[in-house]
């Protein structure tokens, strides 16, 4: 079976959450895990991290942005130990929505699918999770 394939069904079968509700838990985590680098602007630090804004990559198939996040690219950490299903999918919702970009939501099912398509790590729950 076609793995996009797969991931649109379970998606369909998923029930989502309104992207105007996720907006603001996705906008505290893309703060807290990605300004750093990427900016509050999302415009990146040229030479050394890019810009989200406009970019092709994470407005394309939510598939290949969230694999990113939950394996890492480059001298990006891979989130999946310390972002669950559901940041993971409201930092993506939110980063795809905003300084212009107009991509769809990115649904919670999706991300937990492909995380296990990718045998990625499992978020702690712990006290330390959600470390950087």
């Amino acid at each position: 079976m076609n793995f996009r394939i797969f991931i649109f069904g379970v998606v369909a079968a998923a029930s989502l959450q309104p992207a105007a509700a996720q907006e603001p838990e996705g906008k505290a985590l893309y703060l807290k895990n990605c300004a750093a680098c990427h900016q509050a602007s999302g415009k990146g630090i040229p030479g050394a991290f890019p810009a989200l804004a406009g970019n092709a990559l994470l407005q394309g198939p939510a598939p290949d942005a969230a694999t990113v996040l939950l394996k890492g690219r480059g001298g990006m950490p891979d989130f999946s130990a310390s972002l669950t299903d559901a940041d993971i999918a409201r930092v993506l919702t939110y980063a795809r929505s905003s300084w212009g970009n107009a991509a769809p939501p990115v649904p919670d099912a999706e991300v937990a699918a492909l995380r296990t398509a990718l045998q990625a790590a499992k978020a702690g729950s712990g006290r330390l999770a959600n470390k950087h």
